[in-house]
């Protein structure tokens, strides 16, 4: 999800197009969210690793 997020980033700051943006922002933000409970040893949704 982090790189989905930073691509969509990318590609939302290179063709001018805001909701491509947000959307990327609001992606990064959850797979970091994710990235961080899996890295304290939360289990979330029944996995404990999201690659």
């Amino acid at each position: 999800m982090i790189v989905l997020g930073i691509i969509l980033l990318i590609v939302g700051f290179i063709f001018s197009i805001p909701i491509i943006w947000t959307i990327g922002i609001v992606v990064l933000l959850i797979g970091v969210a994710l990235m961080l409970l899996g890295m304290a040893g939360h289990a979330v949704g029944g996995r404990s690793h999201y690659y």
